[in-house]
């Protein structure tokens, strides 16, 4: 029995226990927050604390004594700079353990470490889930009726939830499908009926007055126009050939109007001369009874 037994031995000899706290109060005052097994952290707990309170004085004595106990010169320093400063007006307690559940590979309880004046926030722990029990009928019948009815309820849930699945792989599918069949129909051409198929769906008709009334309409679109009337067509030739004549006859007029007028210039020209030849006859006939 271990009446009166201090301290835990982790499982090692005293070198190698002493060696890992010493790795985990290095590691504890330059990150300020580790996580390891609840044993480790608990052990851990009463090897840094006594350190960290030496650091609060500073002398030469206690940098050597905390760095006997770390073997860190960055630590020691931190130790002495950082942390001693702000956990000076503390008495104790300057660690805090939070257990962190089990873990997965060898079932251990798992915590983290970490320093109180560091680290205010509370990290998130993942907490077990409560299971939910449904209350039954009275007596033992009603907890086999709860069992059945929740078994019962599960194999339906796994089974919309499968048919669900199902449903929403074959959507996409059909989607394709309905996609693919317009498509098709617009590339394969319109079969035209024959002539019998044709015939023999209008003889079955009933005849309305409608469907007369299209088919004499039918047959006007059909029929040729009418031919001109012989009159109709020697006007139009009358009136053709005045229409050449009277463009033949245009530049013949321009041009006798032209040499008509060239013919009156020339004229007034001659009796302006004329008049001239007189003026000056007189003139000097004036001049000869003057003298």
């Amino acid at each position: 029995m271990r009446h009166l037994v201090k301290g835990r031995k982790l499982g090692r000899t005293a070198s190698h226990r002493k060696a890992t706290l010493m790795a985990l109060s290095v590691g504890l005052i330059k990150n300020e927050r580790i996580v390891t097994t609840l044993a480790k952290a608990k052990a851990l707990r009463g090897y840094v604390e006594p350190i960290i309170n030496r650091s609060k004085q500073d002398s030469t004595h206690n940098r050597s004594y905390v760095f006997r106990h770390l073997r860190d010169k960055e630590a020691t320093t931190r130790l002495f700079d950082e942390i001693a400063p702000m956990v000076e007006d503390r008495a104790g307690g300057y660690t805090r353990i939070i257990k962190l559940g089990v873990r997965l590979g060898d079932g251990a309880e798992k915590a983290m470490i970490e320093l109180v004046d560091f680290n205010d926030e509370k990290p998130d722990v993942p907490g077990k889930k409560k299971r939910r029990t449904r209350r039954g009928r009275a007596g033992s019948g009603g907890k086999k009726t709860a069992r059945g009815s929740g078994r019962a309820a599960e194999s339906k849930k796994e089974k919309s939830g499968e048919t669900g699945e199902a449903a929403a792989k074959a959507a996409p599918k059909k989607a394709d499908k309905e996609q693919a069949k317009p498509k098709a129909a617009a590339t394969e051409p319109e079969k035209k009926p024959s002539d019998a198929e044709s015939g023999a769906i209008k003889q079955a008709q009933p005849e309305t007055p409608e469907s007369k009334e299209k088919k004499t309409a039918e047959k006007e679109s059909k029929e040729p126009a009418a031919k001109p009337s012989e009159k109709d067509s020697k006007d139009t030739a009358a009136k053709s050939d005045k229409a050449e004549q009277k463009n033949e006859s245009a530049p013949e007029n321009k041009a006798e109007e032209s040499s008509a007028g060239k013919d009156e210039d020339a004229g007034d020209a001659k009796s302006s001369a004329e008049k001239k030849e007189k003026s000056d006859d007189a003139d000097s006939d004036k001049t000869d009874k003057d003298k």
